[in-house]
C-alpha cells in the first residue's frame, strides 16, 4: 500500500498524537499576539503605498491589519464583503462517491456524516476570510471517533498575521514561532488561497484592491463631517481699530469663537462683530455625498461584480437581471475554489487517516442544487431502463438528494400485488344462442378532437395576442413572485363577451357529444 502523501505527492510522516493538539495558539509575549496596530489611523497615500510594498516584499503584517481596519470602519465594505462570504457559506453541499463500489460508498458516507454539523456554516465563513485578505489559515483539531475514525472535532480560524509567506516562492505559508518561521504540520491546516486576480496570494485579496478607494472615501467622509459641524453657521467676522491692544484683540477673538457654540458673547464698546452668511452650502454637501457614493459603487463592483443589490440606480428590471447573472458567475467561481480547497485539504486527510490512501476519493460539490423534476426523471427511468439503459443507482440517489441506505435499515418497498378476483362461473349453455337484435348504425357525432380544433380556430384571433404577451412576460421574469405580479398587471384588450359565447357553445357541444357517446356505447 502506498504511504501517506501530502497534496503535492510528497511522502508524509504523521504524528497522530499531535493532530489532536492545538498548534497555532496565541502567545502572550511571543510573535503570535492578539494585539494589533491600526495603520488606517492617519493613513496617507504615501503610507498606503509603503504598506503595499512591504507586503510584496514578504511582510504582510500591516496590509493584513489594514484589511481588518477596513472591515471595522467602513460599513459599506463590511456589508458587501460579508454578503459575498455568506452567499457561499450557505450554499448546498453534496458529496459524490468515487464509484458504486461499497468502499467508495462508505468513504462518501463518512464525509456526509461529518458535514452534517451545525457549526459548519460558521467555519466555512471563516475559511472564506481569504476572499478579503488573500489567504486564510484554519487549524484542524482532530479527534479519534469510535477508536477508528479520524474526524475534525472543530475548525479554528487563526489570525493570518501569525503566518508569513515564504519569500522565495511567494506562495508557501509558514507558521510564525519564536524560533523563526516553521513549515505547517501536514493534515493540520486548511489554507484557502482566494484568487480575485492572477498573481501572488498576498496580492490577490480584495482588501488590497479596494484599499485606495477606501482611503479616498475616508478623506471625503472626514471633510463631509467637518462641513456638517459648521453647516448653517454664518462666518463670524470681528473688526477692531488700529488703536486696539493685543489684550482687546484676544477678547474679540474669544467672543467671536464662543458665538458658534454658546451663541452668546460680550465685547467692549467700539468693537464690531459681523455675520457673513455662507452661500451654496447645499451644493457643497451634495459634492461630498456624490464622491462617497461613487467610491462605494467602485467597491461594490470589485467585491460583488455589480451595484444593483447595494445601490439604488436607474435601469429597472433588465439591468437587475444582467447584474444578477454577473453575481452568479462570481458565486460559482467562489464555490468552485472553496470546494477544491476542501477536497484537497480536508476530504483526503479524513479518508487517509481513517482508511489509508485510496485509489480515488469522494468529492465535495458546493453550489445551488439543480432543480430535479422527480416525475420526469422517474418516468424516463421507467421507460428507458427496460430498454437496456444502464444507470448507476448512486447517481440517481445523488440527483434526488437521497443518502445510501445503511445496513439493516428499514427500506421502502413497492406495495404487494393485489390478487386478481376469481373468474366468474360461465353461464349454462342455452339450447340455442340468442342472437342480439340488430341496432341501427349511430349517427356520426363530432369527435372531441374536432370540437377542440373548432374551439381553437374560433378563439385564435382573440387569444393570439394574449398568449404572445404572456410568453414575453414569462421569458423576461426571474422568479415566481415577480411573474405573478406581472401577470396580474396584464390587461388584454379583447371582447370578453365574444370569447365567453365561444366557450359556452363549445362546452354545450362537448356535453351533447358525451351524451351521444354514452347512448351509442
Amino acid at each position: 500500500m502506498v504511504g501517506l502523501v501530502d497534496q503535492y505527492g510528497r511522502p508524509l510522516k504523521i504524528d497522530r498524537r499531535a493532530l489532536r493538539r492545538e498548534e497555532a495558539t496565541p502567545t502572550l509575549a511571543g510573535v503570535r499576539s492578539i494585539l494589533a496596530d491600526h495603520p488606517s489611523a492617519g493613513l496617507t497615500p504615501q503610507r498606503l503605498a509603503q504598506i503595499l510594498r512591504e507586503a510584496e516584499a514578504g511582510d504582510a503584517t500591516r496590509q493584513l491589519e489594514l484589511a481588518e481596519d477596513m472591515e471595522e470602519k467602513d460599513l459599506h465594505y463590511l456589508g458587501v464583503l460579508g454578503t459575498r462570504k455568506r452567499a457561499i457559506a450557505q450554499l448546498d453541499i453534496t458529496v459524490e462517491a468515487a464509484s458504486d463500489a461499497k468502499p467508495d460508498q462508505e468513504d462518501a458516507d463518512l464525509i456526509r456524516e461529518w458535514l452534517a454539523r451545525d457549526e459548519l456554516e460558521d467555519e466555512l465563513f471563516d475559511v472564506l476570510d481569504g476572499i478579503g485578505k488573500g489567504y486564510s489559515a484554519t487549524e484542524i483539531v482532530w479527534d479519534l471517533v469510535d477508536g477508528q475514525r479520524w474526524l475534525p472535532s472543530r475548525l479554528e480560524w487563526r489570525d493570518p498575521r501569525w503566518f508569513e509567506i515564504d519569500r522565495t516562492d511567494g506562495r508557501t505559508l509558514l507558521l510564525r514561532s519564536d524560533s523563526g518561521p516553521q513549515p505547517l504540520t501536514p493534515f493540520k491546516y486548511i489554507v484557502h488561497v482566494h484568487k480575485a486576480k492572477s498573481g501572488l496570494p498576498i496580492r490577490g485579496g480584495l482588501a488590497r484592491i479596494a484599499a485606495w478607494s477606501w482611503m479616498f472615501k475616508s478623506f471625503a467622509s472626514k471633510d463631509w463631517a467637518i462641513f456638517c459641524e459648521t453647516y448653517g453657521q454664518p462666518l463670524r467676522l470681528g473688526r477692531y481699530g488700529p488703536e486696539t491692544t493685543e489684550a482687546d484683540r484676544q477678547v474679540l477673538y474669544d467672543a467671536v469663537a464662543n458665538i458658534a457654540s454658546d451663541c452668546a458673547a460680550i465685547i467692549p464698546k467700539g468693537m464690531e462683530v459681523e455675520f457673513v452668511k455662507a452661500e451654496g452650502a447645499a451644493t457643497n454637501a451634495q459634492l461630498y455625498q456624490a464622491r462617497c457614493d461613487w467610491l462605494d459603487q467602485q467597491v461594490s463592483k470589485a467585491v460583488l461584480g455589480q451595484t444593483t443589490t447595494t445601490d439604488a440606480i436607474a435601469g429597472g428590471h433588465a439591468v437587475s437581471q444582467e447584474h444578477r447573472e454577473v453575481q452568479k458567475d462570481i458565486e460559482r467561481s467562489d464555490a468552485r475554489q472553496l470546494a477544491a480547497t476542501l477536497n484537497r485539504q480536508l476530504v483526503r486527510p479524513i479518508i487517509d487517516l481513517t482508511r489509508g490512501p485510496q485509489r480515488a476519493y469522494p468529492r465535495i460539490v458546493i453550489g445551488r442544487a439543480d432543480t430535479v423534476d422527480v416525475t420526469v426523471m422517474s418516468g424516463a427511468l421507467e421507460k428507458l431502463v427496460p430498454l437496456g439503459l444502464k444507470v448507476q443507482m448512486s447517481e440517481v440517489r445523488d440527483k434526488l438528494g437521497f443518502a445510501d441506505p445503511e445496513k439493516d435499515a428499514e427500506l421502502l418497498a413497492p406495495p404487494a400485488a393485489t390478487p386478481a378476483p376469481p373468474a366468474a362461473e360461465p353461464p349454462a349453455l342455452a339450447t340455442q344462442a340468442a342472437t342480439p337484435p340488430a341496432r341501427p348504425a349511430p349517427q356520426q357525432q363530432p369527435a372531441p378532437e374536432r370540437l377542440a380544433e373548432r374551439l381553437d380556430a374560433e378563439a385564435a384571433g382573440l387569444l393570439g395576442g394574449l398568449v404572445e404577451e404572456i410568453r414575453k412576460v414569462v421569458e423576461g421574469t426571474g422568479d415566481l413572485a415577480e411573474l405573478q405580479q406581472r401577470l396580474l398587471e396584464i390587461q388584454p384588450d379583447m371582447p370578453l363577451d365574444e370569447l365567453a359565447d365561444i366557450m359556452a357553445r363549445a362546452m354545450a357541444a362537448a356535453d351533447l357529444a358525451g351524451r351521444a357517446g354514452v347512448i351509442d356505447g
